[in-house]
């Protein structure tokens, strides 16, 4: 979709406090839009949209704190990386993502 914003200043707002139980989620991000829009049609009682902008592209969405999650992962060091190679290679990976 073309809106007419730059990749700066399409961005995604998380925002929540201590003391409402909603986090509220402001995206340009089309992945994040469809699963959240996804959720919202399988759990409306857990999320819901609550505003769009179809010239900018952007949605608004409320979800229960708990159901959304932010997943920290440490970098792979150099001697981990090297057994990714080799379980791959062994495996096949390749060929089975074609």
């Amino acid at each position: 979709m073309r809106t007419g914003l730059t990749k700066q200043e399409k961005t995604t707002d998380i925002w929540f406090d201590e003391k409402d139980p909603l986090i509220n989620i402001r995206t340009h991000n089309t992945d994040l839009k469809k699963r959240l829009a996804a959720y919202a049609g399988q759990h409306p009682d857990q999320c819901r949209q609550t505003d769009a902008d179809p010239e900018t592209g952007c949605m608004e969405f409320e979800i229960r704190k708990g159901r959304f999650s932010f997943r920290l992962t440490a970098p792979y060091n150099e001697e981990r990386r090297e057994a990714a190679r080799r379980y791959a290679r062994e495996n096949n990976a390749a060929d089975r993502l074609k």
